[in-house]
């Protein structure tokens, strides 16, 4: 296989089950960081239910049996997490739709560039926010 597509989780894998394979790839591209199996739930969710849920979550992982269970999945305790998450994949999103549009042969170049103005305005709204995010992160660790 000349070219191939796989994820970091899977890359780390292969690092233990077949490391000499490991060293014939050569990443050519790294996605943004994409969340892994986050757990959402519905807007319209009772705030007693959420609650519930979130507390099981966020205190998952204390007891020794506990811990065992994440270990032998390979996880950590779960963390709490927001919608912010999902920008990375949100910005994909677009960016695929961006694609869809330059390439559409149905559009005519007045019609390509207003949605392409359109799509990047999104994107640019969502770089401000990861930069914005970024920012605040890097802040976080240097209190800490």
């Amino acid at each position: 296989v000349d070219v191939a597509t796989n994820n970091t989780e899977n890359l780390d894998k292969l690092k233990t089950s077949a490391p000499e394979k490991l060293k014939e790839l050569k990443v050519i591209w790294k996605s943004p960081l994409i969340p892994g199996d986050p757990i959402v739930w519905r807007k319209n969710l009772s705030e007693t239910t959420k609650d519930k849920i979130y507390d099981f979550f966020m205190n998952y992982g204390k007891t020794p049996e506990e811990k065992a269970v994440l270990e032998r999945l390979g996880w950590a305790p779960f963390r709490a997490s927001s919608d912010l998450q999902l920008v990375p994949i949100r910005q994909l999103a677009l960016f695929k739709e961006m694609q869809g549009v330059k390439s559409n042969k149905g559009l005519n170049e007045q019609d390509k560039l207003a949605k392409t103005t359109e799509i990047q305005a999104q994107l640019d709204d969502l770089d401000r926010l990861n930069n914005a995010l970024s920012a605040m992160s890097s802040v976080s660790k240097a209190v800490q």
